[in-house]
């Protein structure tokens, strides 16, 4: 139960564009610090599987560990897992993401996903024997045939040549040999995601997500009819009927490689990630939980970070408030998502750019409500 003398824990996600979690965290703790000095507060950013959830479990005491992966167009980047004895937190963005496109420009029809494919068989090879797969913010629509052949898999054409990168090319995939993929034999995998599209059809991959990574309307045919091709081959390999379940088509469909390929379950992203990050012992003894992501729209009803946290706050009786950068939920929609209040940047800078350039400095000036509101 809430404790009117325990401490603040501020657990919220990132602002997207703004400030990572970990700096949220930071602004609002040094806001309260001033406006409640002496007041006891602990900080636990938070992910619900998308970017910024390594840095989250590294934040929570995981060990980080860099390692040079084959970003989604193939140039080299640094990506970073992070590990706590035999676990692995891998983030698909971290090595696959749309942010990782040089200069931004959106490569749909060939953008891989192999680098996340590289980042697990480093992780495995260091010793993980349970492997998280943070899925979101993908570049690619692959279907994670890029991973597969990362991890030891070989996608080959009618002339026995392997598959160039990319989505489009699985139209023409007529063989798989997947006698390369024994080292992952013994490692368990779990999907960490809240999406629940299948990998084909109109809410599957290629149509939902394709469109977000710059492909056209012929393009996502192409996908998809290269999606439909891979998956055909892959059950038929596998054995796994794995292209209509939920959570399928997550990252460019790489969820649906994790299934058919990895034998991987598929958790709710928050909540499994809360668990993980030790987030009921950080809550036992809290008089209020701060969460909070750069927007507070119908799509955080859908099972993201704040809904998460508040939800378990409220097992324990422990209020919650929510900081965001601009706010179209009512409040009725709030209370039944278990949130007390919401504070954001828009109420007191109505200017959205001047919110997003200095969201840092605005957050600890929320901190005067918050603090006048609940911390009395």
């Amino acid at each position: 139960m809430a404790s009117p003398t325990g401490h603040v824990l501020i657990a919220p996600d990132k602002f997207k564009g703004s400030l990572t979690a970990s700096q949220v965290a930071r602004h609002l703790a040094a806001g309260l610090s001033r406006q409640r000095p002496g007041i006891p507060l602990r900080s636990l950013p938070v992910a619900d599987g998308g970017e910024g959830t390594v840095e989250a479990a590294v934040t929570a005491g995981f060990a980080a560990h860099t390692v040079a992966v084959s970003g989604p167009t193939g140039r080299p980047v640094e990506a970073v897992y992070a590990v706590r004895e035999d676990v692995a937190v891998v983030e698909l963005a971290q090595a696959s993401g749309l942010h990782l496109l040089p200069e931004g420009r959106a490569q749909p029809m060939t953008a891989s996903s192999a680098g996340t494919g590289e980042l697990i068989l480093a992780a495995v090879r260091g010793g993980a024997k349970r492997v998280v797969l943070g899925l979101g913010g993908s570049a690619c629509t692959d279907g994670g045939a890029g991973m597969i052949s990362a991890l030891g898999g070989r996608l080959l054409d009618a002339k026995g040549a392997p598959l160039p990168p990319g989505g489009a090319a699985l139209r023409a995939l007529h063989a798989l040999d997947l006698r390369g993929l024994g080292e992952l034999s013994g490692t368990e995998f779990v999907v960490a995601s809240d999406v629940d599209n299948p990998l084909l059809g109109r809410q599957g991959a290629a149509s939902v997500y394709g469109p977000q990574k710059g492909a056209t309307r012929e393009g996502v045919k192409v996908l998809e009819a290269g999606l439909r091709r891979w998956a055909d081959l892959a059950e038929a390999a596998t054995r796994r009927p794995s292209r209509g379940k939920p959570g399928a088509g997550a990252a460019g469909g790489v969820g649906f490689a994790a299934l058919a390929f990895l034998g991987a379950r598929v958790e709710p992203g928050i909540s499994y990630l809360l668990d993980l990050l030790g987030f009921t012992a950080e809550l036992a003894g809290a008089r209020l939980v701060i969460t909070g992501e750069g927007s507070l729209d119908p799509q955080t009803l859908r099972g993201k970070a704040p809904v998460g946290v508040a939800r378990a706050a409220a097992r324990a009786g422990v209020p919650v408030v929510a900081v965001a950068g601009r706010r179209s939920l009512t409040g009725e929609q709030l209370r039944r998502a278990r949130i007390s209040a919401a504070y954001a940047l828009t109420d007191i800078e109505r200017d959205t750019e001047r919110c997003m350039r200095a969201a840092g400095p605005l957050l600890e000036e929320l901190t005067v409500a918050i603090a006048d509101e609940w911390l009395r």
